[in-house]
């Protein structure tokens, strides 16, 4: 993919940019992708809660995406943006090619990039019982015993969620920072709290067999769920002044056009913040792709 002037440039290759992408190419402008598809949190998941589809591999689904999209006419740069910026109506951005790219309009789908434990197993096992997100994934694991592994709300809140699906769940962590409520909720329930503790290791062969604590012991487990927060992938946003939600500061606050505060910019997907679901971030991602596509031809006209 060459370097050069598009009308719609597009971050992020997973859902939301993948179906931002169709809809703007199908628009008549012209666009141009950058990122890597593998890093989209829908690649190594399956998905079987999107409306008229069967169970489906997030990997086949993204394929055939990014085939629509090329087919429509969109081109794709399967690398990384490291800087963004702006030169009087367009935006350009720099590759770690060195490459560098300019629209008139623009689109953050870049995701979320979740927080990681960051220990053996975890990399390996993802998609295999490893998972960042229990709204999305706890009905996977129904009548099975599960870990979370986290510190605050997230996987406080998450242990009780699983008590609806799991056979038994495992709360790790090193000291609950939650409210008085929620501590109390989770002392009263049947979640096994262990504090003052980590994970050491997620040891299984094909698929997670058990979690390894900083005691040395091993809890047998079939999931778990590293809820630990997540981290907007919203650095780069913050160079053009894009607005970042007031609460946390890790999502990107759009409208219901998909528009960004700055003029031009727009975002879509797991960026804007709860809940992370294909159906969302294919419906955002719908929206961005048309109206960046109205935008980039008013001002080819302007």
């Amino acid at each position: 993919m060459p370097s050069g002037e598009y009308d719609v440039m597009i971050l992020g290759s997973g859902p939301a940019g993948l179906q931002a992408a169709i809809h703007a190419a199908r628009a008549k402008v012209s666009v141009v992708v950058l990122g890597r598809t593998q890093t989209s949190s829908l690649y190594r998941a399956h998905i079987e809660n999107y409306c008229c589809m069967g169970k489906v591999a997030g990997e086949e689904l993204l394929s055939q995406g990014r085939s629509q999209a090329e087919r429509g006419g969109a081109g794709f740069a399967d690398e990384d943006v490291v800087k963004l910026w702006r030169e009087e109506s367009w935006f350009l951005a720099k590759t770690e090619s060195g490459t560098t790219y300019r629209s008139r309009a623009l689109i953050l789908a870049m995701g979320v990039s979740r927080n990681k434990l960051n220990v053996p197993g975890e990399k390996e096992l993802l998609g295999r019982g490893v998972s960042y997100c229990v709204e999305c994934d706890a009905n996977f694991f129904r009548a099975q015993p599960v870990a979370v592994v986290g510190n605050g709300s997230a996987a406080a809140s998450g242990a009780l969620t699983l008590l609806v699906y799991a056979s038994e769940v495992h709360l790790i962590s090193g000291g609950l920072q939650v409210s008085e409520v929620l501590d109390h909720q989770i002392r009263q329930s049947s979640v096994h709290l262990h504090e003052g503790r980590k994970v050491t290791k997620i040891h299984g062969d094909r698929e997670v067999e058990a979690v390894i604590l900083s005691d040395g012991t091993g809890l047998q487990v079939k999931g778990v769920f590293i809820e630990l927060g997540a981290k907007g992938a919203v650095a780069l946003a913050g160079e053009l002044g894009v607005a970042l939600d007031t609460e946390t500061m890790q999502y990107i606050v759009t409208n219901k056009k998909q528009e960004t505060n700055v003029p031009g910019i727009y975002a879509a997907g797991d960026v804007c913040g709860l809940p992370w679901q294909l159906a969302k971030a294919v419906g955002e991602g719908c929206v961005a792709g048309l109206e960046a596509a109205a935008y980039a031809r008013r001002m080819r006209s302007a």
